[in-house]
């Protein structure tokens, strides 16, 4: 078979044989089993289900060849590291996988994290059950299609047409499967803690076609703001504590329209690139007493580039600033604190030649020109960027379905995924001989 290649009227290099090869032993109805097998397990974060998500994962890749190692991570040694990301969902147990088809640091790595969110009011899914893949009407429904087990499935379909075409990488390839991104990204922080690397790694969250190169930040704020109790009749000796929180809300939407005044480029097509939302309030233990404690907690979106520190500062001296302006608040400040997991941002090194390898690929594999964008949503991609490895994102998929009741992927969207990654694959690790 030649490897040459001849340009193609669009000026994107034409398939080899090689390549045209390993598109011909694409399974799709594999891809398909192996999306259904995942989405049965409901690996929601810290159950016994992410547990066996990951055993799942061990056992594919070992089927695939590849050298594996799947390992107990020692929850309380990692919280205790720097630059630990949180976590929001209890487990006391949890696994990394990592498969290696080849010697030395891969070339290229998939990752796809197979913890999922709660499937919520089960009513709102057929026959009640989120687990069930459905495949109707050019899609394929469940809980993880989209988020993100579509592009697990996607990748190893990649790896397995490789395997049938019988094409050996002269360098190696990887896959990483994570636990516990939904709410921190613990198994990522492990993987590279365990010393796992890459020249460069591909997610496969859904991109809708995109490739995303930058994610914004978030943090989870919680606020607890002080009341005076007394009986609902004689309100007006006390202090209403949902008072006091709703006049903290003017200031907080001043601070989300002054962090998003002058974005970066690669998020300003963006309405809201680093959105600030409540999404919990909690006040009051009784109906006729005025409630002495308001507790809110929510989202706050950190910019491109921005320290953590910095972007907590300045939440704090917003809150300040606003609880200086009210006379029982400037007595009797609000209380700031930072629960659950912690995103920082992160973005793909310019001028790295994955963008432009990625792009190729989906051009190749008969996608359309992709935009380059940055999301405004954490994901592992920073925590790779942290430790020196380009990370971008392209998989299958619309994040508007991520978490959803009809969360879904499209079967086209599934199949370009997986011809791109073919198509990378191949490009990066070079086939052998």
């Amino acid at each position: 078979m030649t490897t040459s290649r001849s340009s193609t009227e669009h000026g994107e290099p034409a398939r080899t044989d090689l390549e045209r090869a390993a598109l011909a032993a694409i399974d799709l109805d594999g891809v398909l089993r192996d999306l259904r097998e995942l989405v049965a397990i409901p690996s929601v974060g810290g159950s016994r289900g992410e547990q066996d998500a990951q055993q799942w994962c061990a056992d594919r890749l070992r089927g695939l060849g590849h050298r594996v190692d799947h390992w107990r991570i020692d929850l309380d040694e990692l919280a205790a590291q720097p630059g630990f990301p949180g976590q929001e969902a209890e487990r006391d147990v949890a696994h990394g996988c990592v498969g290696v088809l080849g010697d030395g640091e891969p070339a290229l790595v998939f990752c796809g994290h197979t913890d999922v969110v709660p499937p919520g009011d089960l009513d709102r899914w057929p026959d009640r059950d989120p687990y069930a893949l459905r495949v109707h009407d050019g899609v394929a429904a469940g809980r993880g299609t989209c988020d993100m087990k579509g592009g697990i499935a996607a990748f190893l379909g990649a790896l397995e047409a490789l395997r049938t075409a019988g094409i050996p990488l002269r360098r190696p390839v990887g896959v990483h499967a994570v636990v516990g991104e939904e709410d921190g990204g613990l198994g990522a922080f492990a993987t590279l803690r365990r010393g796992h690397r890459a020249q460069a790694v591909v997610l496969a969250e859904p991109s809708g076609g995109d490739v995303v190169a930058a994610n914004g930040g978030s943090l989870t704020f919680r606020l607890e703001v002080p009341g005076q109790s007394t009986h609902g009749s004689t309100r007006l000796r006390g202090v209403n504590a949902v008072d006091g929180l709703a006049g903290l809300l003017p200031a907080l939407r001043e601070l989300e329209a002054r962090r998003n005044a002058d974005p970066d480029p690669l998020v300003a097509h963006l309405d809201l690139p680093y959105p600030l939302s409540v999404g919990v309030v909690r006040a009051g233990d009784w109906a006729s007493t005025v409630p002495d404690l308001a507790v809110a907690e929510g989202r706050y979106g950190v910019r491109l580039d921005e320290d953590l520190d910095t972007a907590k500062a300045e939440f704090t001296a917003a809150v300040a600033e606003a609880c200086a302006a009210d006379p029982w608040l400037a007595e009797h400040p609000v209380r700031v604190s930072w629960p659950g997991g912690v995103f920082a941002s992160g973005r793909l090194p310019a001028g790295h030649p994955l963008l432009d390898e990625t792009r190729g690929a989906i051009r190749g594999a008969g996608g359309a020109e992709p935009r380059v964008l940055g999301a405004p949503y954490g994901t592992d991609l920073r925590l790779y960027a942290a430790a020196g490895v380009p990370t971008l994102q392209f998989g299958p998929g619309d994040i508007r379905y991520a978490h959803a009741h009809d969360e879904h992927v499209p079967l086209a969207d599934l199949e370009q995924a997986v011809r791109t990654y073919v198509l990378l694959a191949l490009r990066r690790c070079e086939p052998a001989g």
